[in-house]
């Protein structure tokens, strides 16, 4: 397993050992309400909120804070303003890293940014530096036990997705981006629940660190910056191998 996908597996694990929901929809939030202030409230008009909608519903997000997240994007109800910034950098082993931010204090998000880089060993890069290692696709993510590899390939196919893998105990659905949308609409009218929805970046090639210590290193990293408020998305291209992986857990 590698990158992106191995990193939210991590992910879904430590979420349901440390029922970090609040933290998750603040940054769905906040994405529902730079969606609607680009876009308009209008989900049928708006791909990048009905793609942001439909991440908030893959995690059970209320109705209730969705609607306010829209209104508050499209100007109804009175909210903060966010300016998006990717920063991108090399973390241990020299893992491409990008994160993906929302911020109110760009001072403030930049200056977190680099000492979670610095005190992992790693180093922040130029605007570009690692972007090219990757791929942006629609990502879909569904419990293993939910149905059959048959089924979950037949169902995905049928949809338009480009490709389904499986990665621990999940199927890994990729789409374009542009078919994202129509793909989890139609896997949730056969009834299908995700782990998660979301557009993200895939990497091209991966960097094996293999290395116990070095691992520990990056993932304490990446969870530095994931738990960070201003960060929303953070992605990377590693592979470490299943034995360090149980060692390090």
């Amino acid at each position: 397993m590698a990158g992106h996908s191995k990193w939210a597996n991590i992910k879904h694990r430590k979420g349901a050992a440390d029922a970090k929901r609040g933290k998750i929809f603040t940054k769905l939030i906040k994405e529902i309400i730079v969606a609607a202030r680009l876009g308009g409230g209008d989900i049928d008009g708006n791909p990048r909120l009905r793609s942001a909608v439909a991440a908030a519903k893959a995690v059970n997000m209320p109705k209730d804070n969705i609607e306010r997240g829209i209104k508050k994007g499209s100007g109804e109800l009175e909210g903060v303003s966010y300016e998006e910034i990717t920063y991108e950098g090399y973390g241990p082993g020299g893992v491409a890293v990008m994160v993906e931010c929302m911020t109110d204090n760009r001072v403030r998000t930049v200056a977190d940014v680099r000492h979670a880089f610095n005190k992992s060993g790693g180093n922040m890069g130029e605007t570009n530096c690692v972007s090219w290692m990757f791929d942006r696709k629609g990502l879909i993510v569904v419990d293993q036990a939910a149905l059959s590899e048959e089924e979950m390939m037949d169902a995905a196919i049928e949809a338009g997705a480009e490709d389904v893998t499986i990665e621990d105990d999940t199927y890994q659905i990729h789409t374009d981006p542009d078919d994202f949308n129509t793909v989890s609409e139609a896997l949730q009218e056969k009834g299908i629940v995700f782990l998660e929805a979301s557009i993200t970046m895939i990497p091209k090639n991966t960097v094996e660190v293999s290395d116990q210590k070095t691992a520990a290193q990056l993932l304490r990293l990446l969870e530095t910056l994931e738990d960070n408020d201003d960060v929303q998305k953070v992605h990377a291209n590693f592979d470490i191998p299943d034995s360090i992986m149980e060692a390090i857990s």
